[in-house]
C-alpha cells in the first residue's frame, strides 16, 4: 500500500526539520507539507525535506484537506509538526491496514516528558481514547483515502476538527487504536502550565461536544511555537 503522510504547518521552523527528517526515515510513498501562510523559515525547510509543499489559507482542517486532495496514497496519515513515529509504529500501521476491515485509526499517545504530571496526562489521554473513543490529532490519524473522500475530509472548523473527524470516522466502520505510540512535544504544557492547559483542553472538548460554537472556542486556544 502507498502511504501519503500529510503535515500541516504554520511557523514551525523550530521543530519542522527534525520532524520531517524522522518521517523520511519511514520511507512513505510521499510526504506532503500543507502550509497555512508561514512567514518564518518553515517553507524552505519543507521544500528541502518533503516531496511536495502546498500553500493556502491557515486552519489545520483546511490545510489537511488540501494536502489530502493532492495525495495519491492508499492510506493518508496525518501528523502534526511536532509529532514523530518510531519505525515499529509505522510498520504496525501498515500491517493492520492490510486488513480491509479497518477504515482507519490512531496511535497511542506519548508526550515526551519525564515530568510525572505530564506522564499522568498521557495515561489519562490514552484511557480516554481507548475506552471513550475520543482520540486527538496528536495521536496520528490514519485513514483509507476512499473513506476520507467519502467523509468529505475534516470539517472546516477552526478547532476540535480532530474530535469531530474521529467521531465521524468511527461511524464509517471499525477503527483500530494501536498500542504503538505517536510521540508529541510537551511544548504547550510547558509554555502554558500543566494544570491550566489540561483544564482548558477538557473544557473546550466538553463545550464542543455539547454544541458550543468552535469559532468562540478557538479564542481560548493560542498557537504555541
Amino acid at each position: 500500500m502507498k502511504v501519503s503522510i500529510i503535515v500541516p504547518t504554520l511557523n514551525e521552523e523550530l521543530v519542522l526539520e527534525k520532524t520531517l527528517t524522522q518521517i523520511q526515515q519511514l520511507s512513505p510513498h510521499e510526504l506532503i507539507v500543507s502550509d497555512g501562510g508561514s512567514d518564518d523559515g518553515t517553507l524552505p525547510i519543507a521544500e528541502k525535506l518533503s516531496h511536495r509543499v502546498i500553500t493556502g489559507s491557515s486552519g489545520r482542517a483546511m490545510q489537511m484537506n488540501a494536502g489530502a486532495d493532492e495525495a495519491i496514497g492508499d492510506i493518508l496519515l496525518f501528523l502534526h509538526a511536532d509529532n514523530r513515529l518510531e519505525p515499529e509504529s509505522y510498520r504496525k500501521m501498515l500491517e493492520q491496514m492490510e486488513n480491509p476491515e479497518w477504515v482507519g485509526g490512531a496511535f497511542t499517545l506519548c508526550i515526551e516528558s519525564d515530568k510525572w504530571s505530564i506522564k499522568l496526562i498521557t495515561l489519562l489521554a490514552n484511557i480516554r481514547s481507548k475506552y471513550f473513543g475520543l482520540a486527538y490529532g496528536d495521536q496520528g490519524f490514519f485513514v483509507r483515502k476512499e473513506v476520507f473522500t467519502n467523509m468529505n475530509g475534516f470539517s472546516p472548523i477552526p478547532i476540535c476538527e480532530d474530535l469531530d473527524f474521529y467521531r465521524r470516522l468511527r461511524k464509517k466502520g471499525p477503527v483500530i487504536l494501536l498500542k504503538e505510540k505517536a510521540h508529541t512535544s510537551p511544548r504547550r504544557w510547558i509554555k502554558e502550565g500543566v494544570v491550566f492547559t489540561t483544564a482548558r483542553n477538557i473544557l473546550i472538548a466538553i463545550l464542543f461536544r455539547i454544541g458550543f460554537p468552535p469559532r468562540t472556542l478557538t479564542k481560548w486556544y493560542l498557537a504555541i511555537r
